[in-house]
């Protein structure tokens, strides 16, 4: 898939970075705004031309200028800010002084070193913490559904909050270590679950709900409160 530079999308409140994409799997052109960033991607086709996609963007231009609007605020990464570990908030406190990267202490996350280097060692840290708790849940999930995943990453993606390769390959995004424990558990189930059905039929659904008790509460939690995940750090 190639990327074009990002453009300039002029809206009714102001303007928005609009960016081309190219994929060769889109069967049609679609649009649709990046939470994490509040760019609005238009995807082509191979054989869609940009005059077509402009005219899908011109007439979703209200549509795209609303989902922008109510995108939530960007928390950054800054000592002082909270941002969630586990779904309950903690503080960010930074101590020049202190050695040892990022770790939890209580309701805060303590950050060493020069100011400069705080928000990659908090990445790095919540990224470690997000690696080890959903590692923790696939280990004993796997385990009750009789199969066996491959490599576990973890990603920053914007559309996805958990893959499942082919090859038995799992991947999540490290924002859910931000969420409450109960929809990191409905994530790990669905995600070991597509080790034995790579669809989302009935025995698909039927093993989750086996491996986990939360999907009825943690699917409309994300699509509530993802976006604002999405726009942290």
């Amino acid at each position: 898939m190639d990327r074009p530079p990002p453009e300039t999308l002029a809206l009714p409140f102001g303007s928005a970075r609009l960016e081309w994409r190219r994929s060769v799997r889109a069967r049609r052109i679609s649009v649709r705004v990046d939470p994490s960033d509040g760019v609005v991607v238009v995807t082509l086709p191979p054989r869609a031309g940009r005059g077509a996609g402009l005219v899908l963007l011109n007439s979703h231009i209200g549509w795209v200028a609303d989902r922008i609007a109510a995108l939530p605020d960007a928390v950054a990464f800054t000592s002082g800010a909270l941002v969630p570990v586990g779904g309950v908030p903690h503080l960010i406190r930074h101590v020049p002084q202190a050695r040892g990267g990022a770790w939890l202490s209580g309701t805060e996350i303590h950050v060493a070193g020069a100011p400069e280097f705080l928000g990659r060692r908090l990445t790095d840290f919540l990224k470690a913490e997000a690696r080890r708790r959903l590692s923790e849940l696939v280990t004993v999930k796997a385990a009750d559904a009789g199969v066996t995943p491959g490599r576990l990453t973890v990603k920053d993606t914007s559309t996805r909050w958990g893959i499942c390769a082919a090859n038995g390959a799992l991947a999540f995004s490290w924002r859910l270590v931000m969420a409450p424990h109960f929809v990191q558990d409905y994530v790990a189930a669905h995600e070991v679950a597509h080790l034995r059905h790579m669809n989302h039929a009935k025995p698909f659904w039927a093993l989750v709900d086996r491996l986990t008790p939360h999907t009825r509460a943690a699917i409309p939690w994300l699509r509530r409160e993802g976006p604002r995940l999405l726009r942290i750090g």
